[in-house]
């Protein structure tokens, strides 16, 4: 039954210009869309701008990574964008407006299909802003605090850069997903930042059980999605760069599959 729904969700018709156009219009009318779009770079920044500000390199080659400095405000960054992904299918059930929604896209899958596009297009931007601003502020900042060598053409930072970006769109679908699932804002963003940061909780807990702790690392969404920001001894990192990011997206995927076998199967 639910390869068949899976079939149903993520078929040939899942896609319609109509619900793309539709989900467009809902998201660009919609007030806090926009005020969130704009927390998200506003917030990423300040915090970027604030660690980056904070850090000290006292000594030639310390330990510090100094994309992580400049890139920190995604800590924060990415509960608005949970924030923004959830309301935007809660919003329409705590509204009745899903009935209409579903009433005039019968094709479920389809729904959560154009939700996702247009969410992963509003996060792109917002976060390639919030990204590129905060690196240019870690530019001006850090140097001064002992970082030599700080480069905006260095390959590793560029990748902790767009990586980032990337990030930010992961978790606003795996958000996204979740909310398709509990249907309700208030519980589907503690859902959310509760999947993200028991993780890293639960691993510091266990911080005697180095194994324990490293596979914890491993597998959490936000700990591993962020080694996309790791560029200083990346051999010595619980997970590589690029599959921390694919953990991330395997849970954002999980997520937005069964979030949508229980769009098709559920009633509005």
């Amino acid at each position: 039954m639910n390869s068949v729904l899976s079939g149903r969700v993520f078929s040939g018709r899942v896609f319609s210009g109509g619900a793309l156009r539709a989900e467009w219009t809902k998201a660009r009318t919609l007030a806090s869309t926009g005020w969130l779009l704009a927390a998200i770079v506003a917030l990423t920044v300040a915090v970027s701008a604030g660690v980056a500000a904070s850090a000290r390199c006292p000594v030639a080659g310390c330990a510090q990574d100094p994309a992580k400095a400049s890139l920190a405000g995604v800590n924060l960054g990415q509960a608005v964008v949970a924030i923004l992904a959830v309301l935007a299918i809660s919003n329409e059930y705590s509204t009745g407006m899903i009935k209409l929604t579903l009433a005039a896209l019968p094709h479920r899958g389809s729904v959560l299909a154009a939700k996702a596009v247009t969410l992963t297009a509003s996060v792109l931007v917002a976060g390639a802003i919030s990204m590129l601003a905060s690196l240019l502020a870690g530019r001006l900042i850090l140097p001064g605090h002992g970082f030599t060598g700080f480069s905006l053409s260095d390959a590793a930072l560029l990748r902790a850069t767009a990586g980032s970006v990337l990030y930010l769109v992961l978790i606003g679908l795996l958000s996204l997903g979740i909310a398709a699932i509990a249907r309700d804002a208030a519980t589907s963003i503690g859902l959310v930042l509760g999947l993200l940061y028991v993780f890293p909780i639960v691993a510091q807990a266990l911080s005697d059980d180095p194994a324990w702790h490293r596979h914890l690392e491993q597998i959490g969404p936000m700990t591993a999605g962020l080694a996309i920001q790791d560029t200083v001894d990346l051999a010595a990192q619980p997970i590589g760069p690029w599959a921390g990011l694919g953990v991330l997206a395997l849970w954002a995927a999980g997520a937005l599959l069964l979030g949508g076998v229980l769009l098709v199967r559920r009633d509005a």
